[in-house]
């Protein structure tokens, strides 16, 4: 589980994310005709090139026909004899190009950082493939030289050491670790309990099973028509159920996406919300732990990020299956923060200072639900300069969400958690226009980004995309100013928000891998945007001009 926000120096947002356990690091590295001749600069376009909304049984039919080839397919890209794929996930697009997104295994063990994406033609062909590391998965022995005993002991005092209360494990399992370097045998432990401010914990700690050294660690969690009476978006329609003669924050249109009341407590799913109207919430906060304006909040933000993502992309909820969510409020007492979790599959909500500042505005539920969109594609890790891009792509979307909410009560900008007020001054958490201004963030690239904390080095992602969308210097947008820099002194012309989220959505869901960098990320939108527009097209060159204005070339 991650936070919305870290406690670092001073109350910035830093809203949270789910990472998928077997879903680490990123190099980026795609091999393959199609590929090769998209880094050189002069990609073959593929203008129909669009994800093309997938039935649930045309699906199921891909994924099974897929796994079904899988002994074909790795020996085609070259795998090892211990070596399997396992299908994740496949995205077809409108001209017949499959992607489809794969996780390893090797002597029947998991690889942890050695997830693909295989893309082919619609008659067949394979035009290349993305590979979360291009090292060759073999050890030397599949025999530990330290016993699950200790790695679990090891991995639950690296939890106490970060500040995690309470912290348990429940056994360490053998995996082959390739997020980084020569893969080696290792263990994955999943350390439980919580962390310091209450936030429930799910640390992942990666231990060398020849040495005891620890590799790696990542946090898991990252975090009929009625009315609501919200406290950020105005009087808003919901969509609930009727049973009898009790309503429920139930929505049958989105996938049953449900809200739920913890009342101020930090396990179980909690108490779904009822009510013998239709009218939810007051429009003002309350310290009580029945207050239902928060649960309003809530399931409006549940609604518009669905049909964000319906009806920009053709996505049909989080992991694309018609599926909802659900939500839970009401978490923990003066709990500032809020997270989204994938093994709940599950957006949970602090109420704030004093229990009367709920996080529920509606481009915290965007970016947080956001982060369960990324886990499950490119399962971006949450550590280092993709960890900054995971955070992005939550900011990236959750402004998406905000404009295309279109609400005169919250209508959309580039600032991030500007309703909640995290920081007591009225200020936003985040500035995607000149990251800088909430003094953590980076607006350009640097060997030193990856040593920042995600929610800082995202800012150089933010940075790209509000120059590809908006361009740099002076503008004014819904009556905010914003004057966006460049690190090279450079004049960027933008193509406009809507170009820009297909852009970043394609390079999410078929190009990006759990350990893309700001390198490949750079590669991965051009290639999208060549896929998308055309190499060569004013839109691909866009992308190419924003990310030298952050430094990323």
């Amino acid at each position: 589980m991650t936070p919305l926000y870290a406690r670092h120096k001073r109350s910035t947002l830093a809203i949270a994310t789910a990472v998928a356990a077997g879903a680490l690091l990123a190099t980026g590295l795609t091999t393959g005709a199609a590929s090769a001749q998209t880094q050189a600069g002069t990609a073959i376009a593929h203008p129909a090139a669009a994800p093309t909304l997938l039935s649930a049984a045309a699906r199921t039919s891909l994924i099974q026909k897929a796994q079904a080839d899988v002994a074909e397919t790795g020996r085609q890209i070259g795998l090892g004899a211990k070596e399997k794929l396992v299908v994740k996930d496949v995205v077809k697009d409108a001209d017949g190009t499959v992607h489809t997104r794969y996780e390893r295994t090797y002597a029947g063990l998991p690889v942890l950082g050695g997830d693909l994406v295989v893309h082919t033609s619609k008659a067949g062909k394979a035009e290349g493939v993305t590979r979360a590391t291009k090292a060759a998965i073999k050890v030397a022995s599949l025999k530990p030289q330290i016993t699950a005993a200790k790695a679990e002991k090891q991995a639950v005092s690296a939890a106490k050491t970060l500040g995690s209360a309470k912290s348990t494990a429940d056994g360490a399992r053998k995996v082959i670790w390739a997020g980084s370097g020569t893969p080696v045998l290792a263990y994955e432990t999943i350390v439980g309990g919580l962390q310091d401010d209450g936030t429930p914990n799910q640390l992942h700690v990666i231990t060398d099973a020849a040495t005891g050294k620890k590799l790696f660690e990542y946090q898991g969690i990252e975090n009929a028509t009625g009315t609501g009476k919200t406290l950020y978006s105005g009087t808003v329609s919901l969509t609930t159920t009727l049973s009898g003669s009790t309503y429920s924050l139930t929505d049958g249109s989105r996938g049953n996406h449900k809200t739920y009341n913890l009342k101020h407590g930090t396990s179980g799913t909690g108490t779904l919300f009822t009510n013998t109207t239709n009218t939810w919430g007051t429009g003002t906060a309350s310290s009580s732990s029945t207050d239902v304006t928060a649960a309003a909040d809530a399931a409006y933000g549940a609604q518009e990020t669905w049909d964000f993502y319906k009806a920009t992309f053709g996505r049909s909820g989080i992991k694309n299956n018609g599926v909802g969510a659900y939500s839970r409020v009401h978490y923990g007492s003066n709990y500032v923060n809020a997270f989204w979790d994938d093994s709940c599959f599950c957006m949970t909500y602090g109420d704030g200072d004093g229990n009367t500042h709920p996080l529920t505005s509606l481009d915290v539920a965007g970016h947080e639900m956001s982060h369960g969109v990324t886990s499950n594609t490119a399962g971006l890790n949450y550590s280092g300069e993709s960890g900054g891009l995971n955070e992005a792509t939550s900011d990236i979307f959750g402004t998406g969400v905000e404009f295309y909410a279109a609400n005169a009560t919250d209508p959309g900008d580039y600032l991030i958690g500007e309703k909640i007020d995290i920081n007591g001054d009225g200020s936003p958490l985040r500035y995607m226009d000149k990251p800088s201004k909430d003094g953590g963030s980076a607006d350009y690239w640097s060997s030193s980004v990856k040593n920042l904390d995600v929610h800082y080095s995202s800012g150089v992602a933010n940075h790209f995309f509000y120059l590809l969308s908006e361009g740099s210097g002076a503008k004014t947008v819904n009556g905010v100013s914003y004057n966006s820099p460049t690190y090279n002194g450079s004049t960027v012309t933008g193509i406009g928000r809507a170009k820009a989220l297909q852009i970043w959505y394609k390079a999410l869901t078929t190009y990006f891998t759990s350990t893309t960098n700001y390198k490949s990320a750079r590669t991965g939108t051009l290639s999208a945007a060549a896929a998308l527009y055309g190499s060569g097209s004013t839109e691909y060159n866009a992308v190419a001009a924003a990310w030298s204005a952050v430094n990323v070339s």
